[in-house]
């Protein structure tokens, strides 16, 4: 029997009695980090790195009953080993390592391996069997690096304000919401958000993490205050009343799926940055290789195109369906 099991629930370890992200209500779920599609309600306990922890309870409820561990800290469940290593995927992510009679297994979850500044970054594990996500599995996309990527952002916010528009930007409220505004906040002078942006901001600057303090986007503003702010919303609000009260304004997505041509099109968008908090092409082989896995289960994404890659270099490699996905997959070419 396999250390980690693929099931109707999720990813279980039978010897450990724990699921890693399941998506079905269980006993003991160990969580790589609060995403909706990793982080569900109705498990009886849950497990996660400290960081995690408001962010879980943001988003799952505070009375929900969560354990939390140090990256590098080790716990041991009926036995087994158990460990949480960063993924650099946003603030509180984490790989899931697992070993059992001298076998190794580490879950990824989501993770990128540029370092964004404001999370613990990726780390690679050493692990005999390996389970990446491939959300960006095909050679097309290949990422610039972040620097040169918000220099872009910045002089399109530049050219908006000299033709007096408002820059809107949509970003996913909990992870690349905060990246950006990491990024621009000695940029930019007056940067507004969404409330469900702002919520998410306000709990992290309580917790001590260096972002700007984010003005909350409300009724009773005057539409004059919005001409040459940036405004940060998520992809939700695209073409909605609450959006179109920033006229005139300047439309900018940000999405790993910007990276081609024609998504920018379909987002009826007027500026597309390909900025994703997941590994691009070279990342995921760069990954895997650091791992030394000899065995690698590809999920969410273009797991079967990453895992025949894989194969074909000598790989024992193979392609699992999940419930994964993420804030990203709404645009996904697959679908």
């Amino acid at each position: 029997m396999e250390l980690l099991q693929f099931t109707d629930k999720g990813i279980w370890c039978a010897a450990g009695d724990f699921y890693i992200d399941p998506w079905k209500p269980v006993q003991r779920a160990v969580i790589t980090h609060a995403h909706s599609d990793h982080a569900r309600w109705g498990h009886q306990s849950y497990l996660s790195e400290h960081a995690g922890i408001p962010l879980l309870k943001l988003r799952l409820g505070a009375d929900i009953h969560i354990q939390g561990v140090a990256y590098g800290e080790n716990i041991f469940l009926n036995g087994v080993k158990l460990s949480l290593h960063p993924a650099g995927h946003m603030i509180g992510s984490a790989q899931v390592r697992v070993e059992y009679n001298g076998e190794v297994w580490v879950a990824s979850g989501d993770y990128k391996l540029e370092a964004d500044g404001i999370s613990v970054p990726f780390e690679p594990v050493r692990c005999h069997t390996f389970i990446t996500e491939s959300t960006f599995g095909l050679p097309v996309y290949r990422w610039e690096p972040q620097q040169q990527l918000f220099s872009r952002i910045t002089n399109w916010i530049y050219e908006n304000q000299q033709a007096g528009k408002a820059s809107v930007i949509t970003a996913y409220s909990l992870g690349k919401a905060q990246r950006l505004l990491y990024h621009l906040q000695d940029k930019v002078s007056r940067i507004m958000g969404h409330g469900a942006i702002t919520n998410v901001n306000e709990l992290l600057l309580s917790q001590g993490y260096p972002l700007p303090t984010l003005e909350r986007v409300t009724p009773d503003i005057p539409k004059a205050a919005f001409k040459n702010a940036v405004i940060i919303a998520p992809p939700s609000a695209d073409d909605s009343a609450w959006m179109r009260r920033f006229t005139p304004y300047s439309l900018g997505v940000c999405s790993g799926w910007m990276q081609v041509r024609g998504h920018m099109r379909r987002r009826n968008a007027d500026a597309g940055f390909a900025l994703s908090d997941h590994a691009d092409w070279n990342g995921l082989l760069q990954a895997v290789t650091a791992t030394g896995a000899s065995k690698v289960y590809a999920t969410h994404g273009f797991s079967s195109v990453f895992a025949r890659y894989l194969g074909e270099k000598g790989i024992d490699a193979q392609e699992v369906t999940t419930a994964y996905g993420d804030e990203e997959t709404i645009i996904n070419p697959e679908t």
